[in-house]
């Protein structure tokens, strides 16, 4: 044995030295092959790569993912003759860990596509999921199955995940539970948790994973989008709760976001490119939210690679579009990334909040910092960074230890580790995370470029769809859930009295619906309306009443040579129930509201003109509405002419059919923005249907509704289409904020109880 491992490094000498130069031995492929599969390199085949495989979908790397090529030019794990390499098929942990319940069928193992059922014992009740499948993951889908009795308890059983075991069997009051995770699965979640006075438990739902066990990236999304929520979101100082949700941040506090991105492997430029992507992708995500918080960028290996300092968004010499084009550009040289300094990218972050509160002083208490770190958490340099991260959170929470501060101190400190790598050294990242309200350790899938997607789909969780405006801008395809992910607000209109209309509209609040007035006629009734809205419940929305803008007349400028006169061209519609608000259905921000100041980064005390100024700013500005197509909807885009634009603009209305006025202002009042022709761009042009539609802007993934689609002087298309306008064609939308007085007088009414009203600006 002794002679071996010194003729190993004898060779290595060799290596080193050959012929006088620094030349080191690369290793082999020799006996590399994995059958079912194929392996990758980061390195061709020098010292120091990393040997990857990989199989189809379904099936994991067997007896082991990675192979490291060392010194003495062997591989480390050494493949083993008895044992070859190959591609296993996925298998799920055991689910027969169900107390007083059966599992079909019962099995000695569980794989890929295999279903099972979950049935209880007789006074026992099922809760969770009554069946299952195994993913291709190594995850079950669906919730843990549990069967309990209400036996009086305070809080309910929480279960045993699939190959757990769970010990403690009383769930009152300051009782605790505690996880182990059965054969080679590691324990991912709370390893302990407690009943709490409210009922609840504490910590996250436990699962136990394989090593080639990976979270999705729509499970990401869900459970960050549902944890960083609460950061993402500001609220009004209060000794209270609101809808059962901790208090993060107010109004005057401020949010750090630190990012630190491992490329110790990026040996290539699609790597490292990809790594961009997924960071610009997430920090446009936050943009969608009413906070605007500071930024620390970096990339680290054994160095770290700085894209921004949060000391400079401190000094203001730094936005978030300096932001973004500092990330457009940067680049590193990705030759020279060798070695893992993991404890460097901690201590970097340290010492940024260390100057951070010597500048801040008292006032650091107000400052809340958040971490996200993307590695496979594998450092040979540094040692670890536990002492530090201990470090970060006593730095933190000592500023929030007097007895009458109304926050837990713990709610000033997060951080997340996405965990993504061929190999990820779970024990080494878990004890990493720290924060309270929901997940913070992610594992994913040995793809970063995934994370470019599941960080796009962040707003779809549950928990964040609330805020007004939030929509998904990035998605692709003609899918009709593609659609509603990107425009959650749409209704479609019908009205059957007598014939048959059709129009579109917007949901403004759970409650309400905002369309034209046109649309309805004198002797209609809201069982004459039906809006076609898919919230996952219902399709069909009765209708309560509608109520037309009280100015609105389509006679009032007949003897003026206006047949049809559209002024104040608004109606609300109000539903019989509410709309289940979802990741596909989500309101549409109006004008003059605080939450659209929030939206558009207002600051507390903006008022109305605020707003318009923001959103209506140039003599041509770039709007949107939509027009009915399949599956769905498609965006036509317009431009209003503003300023000494519009004349020229409103002119057109002079050919239009009943218009025999010589004056224009006649027919098109100030209420009115103007859109189509040829020049400076060719406009699209509103369709028959069309009508009662947004005419919008998206701002930083949140989309404000300016006016909505009202008339025009030529037919050119019927019932919706791509069209585009010809040399004189003209429409008209009502500029809603002219009309605020009315949508404030029935969206802001704090008179009634039916409905949460809308807090309106001056």
């Amino acid at each position: 044995m002794g002679f071996s491992i010194h003729w190993i490094w004898f060779a290595a000498l060799l290596c080193l030295h050959y012929m006088g130069g620094e030349v080191w031995c690369d290793c082999t492929d020799n006996d590399m092959q994995i059958e079912g599969g194929h392996y990758t390199l980061t390195k061709n085949l020098t010292i120091g790569t990393m040997l990857v495989y990989n199989c189809p979908e379904g099936y994991y790397p067997y007896p082991t993912l990675t192979r490291l090529c060392q010194l003495d030019s062997r591989w480390r794990p050494a493949p083993k003759r008895f044992l070859p390499q190959r591609c296993r098929l996925v298998e799920c942990p055991d689910p027969n860990v169900l107390e007083n319940g059966n599992v079909s069928p019962p099995q000695e193992r569980y794989f890929v596509r295999n279903e099972t059922t979950y049935e209880c014992y007789s006074g026992y009740k099922l809760r969770g999921s009554a069946k299952r499948t195994c993913g291709f993951n190594a995850k079950w889908t669906g919730s843990t199955p549990i069967c309990s009795r209400d036996a009086g308890d305070v809080c309910a059983d929480p279960g045993i995940p699939a190959g757990a075991t769970r010990s403690g069997n009383v769930f009152d009051i300051g009782d605790k539970v505690k996880y182990i995770c059965n054969g080679n699965l590691l324990l991912v979640g709370s390893k302990e948790r407690m009943c709490l006075e409210n009922g609840q438990w504490t910590g996250i739902e436990p699962a136990c994973y394989y090593r080639h066990t990976y979270d999705t990236p729509m499970e990401v999304s869900k459970a960050f989008g549902g944890s960083i929520k609460d950061s993402l979101t500001t609220y009004e100082p209060t000794d209270d709760t609101q809808e059962g949700r901790k208090i993060r941040i107010s109004k005057d506090g401020t949010l750090n976001i630190y990012i630190g991105v491992d490329i110790s492997e990026s040996i290539t430029e699609e790597h490292f490119k990809d790594a961009k992507h997924a960071v610009k992708s997430l920090i446009t995500k936050i943009s969608s939210f009413a906070v605007t918080p500071n930024y620390d960028i970096r990339f680290f290996s054994s160095e770290i690679f700085k894209v921004v300092s949060i000391l400079d968004f401190l000094d203001g010499t730094d936005t978030l579009s300096s932001l973004k084009t500092k990330m457009d550009n940067f680049t590193i040289d990705t030759k020279n990334t060798a070695g893992t300094d993991l404890n460097l990218v901690f201590e970097t972050f340290l010492e940024q909040m260390a100057l951070i509160k010597q500048r801040a002083q008292d006032g650091f208490k107000e400052h809340r910092h958040v971490i996200i770190i993307f590695t496979d958490g594998a450092y040979n340099m540094g040692g670890s960074p536990s002492p530090t991260v201990a470090k970060i959170k006593n730095m933190v929470y000592m500023n929030h230890t007097s007895a009458g501060h109304i926050q837990p101190r713990e709610d000033y400190l997060d951080i997340y580790v996405f965990a993504i790598g061929a190999e990820i050294y779970d024990d080494d990242l878990k004890p990493l995370v720290v924060g309270t309200g929901g997940q913070h350790y992610f594992r994913m899938k040995n793809e970063i470029g995934h994370l470019e997607n599941t960080f796009d789909n962040i707003i779809d969780a549950d928990e964040v769809v609330g805020l007004c405006g939030l929509h998904n801008a990035t998605t692709a395809g003609k899918d009709k859930d593609v659609a509603k992910r990107k425009y959650p607000w749409v209704v479609f209109i019908i009205v059957q009295n007598g014939g048959l209309r059709k129009c579109l509209g917007s949901l403004v609040t759970p409650e309400f619906i905002l369309t034209a007035a046109h649309c309805f006629k004198f002797d209609d009734l809201p069982e004459h309306v039906q809006v076609e809205i898919e919230d996952g419940v219902y399709t069909n929305k009765k209708v309560k009443k509608f109520t037309l803008h009280p100015d609105y007349n389509v006679n009032a400028k007949v003897n003026d040579g206006v047949k049809e006169f559209y002024d104040y061209d608004v109606a609300l519609i109000e539903l019989e129930d509410y709309v289940r608000i979802s990741y596909l259905v989500r309101p549409i921000c109006i004008p003059c509201t605080l939450e659209t100041s929030d939206a558009l980064r207002l600051p507390r005390g903006s008022k109305c003109k605020d707003q318009e100024d923001l959103l209506l700013k140039t003599h041509s500005e770039k709007l949107s509405f939509l027009t009915k197509t399949e599956p769905l909807v498609a965006e036509k885009i317009v431009y209003a002419k503003r300023g000494d634009s519009r004349d020229e603009c409103i002119s057109h209305v002079l050919t239009a059919q009943g218009i025999t006025t010589k004056n224009p202002k006649d027919a098109v009042t100030d209420n009115f923005l103007c859109t189509g022709g040829r020049t400076p761009q060719r406009d699209h042009i509103a369709c028959t249907g069309d009508s009662g539609g947004a005419v919008f802007k998206d701002y930083d993934y949140r989309t404000i509704q300016i006016a909505l689609v009202s008339w025009g002087t030529k037919n050119l298309c019927d019932g919706g289409g791509m069209v585009e306008s010809d040399a004189t064609s003209r429409d008209f939308h009502l500029n809603l904020f002219r009309v605020v007085p009315f949508l404030k007088s029935i969206l802001g009414n704090e008179e009634q109880e039916d409905y949460a009203p809308l807090k309106f600006l001056d």
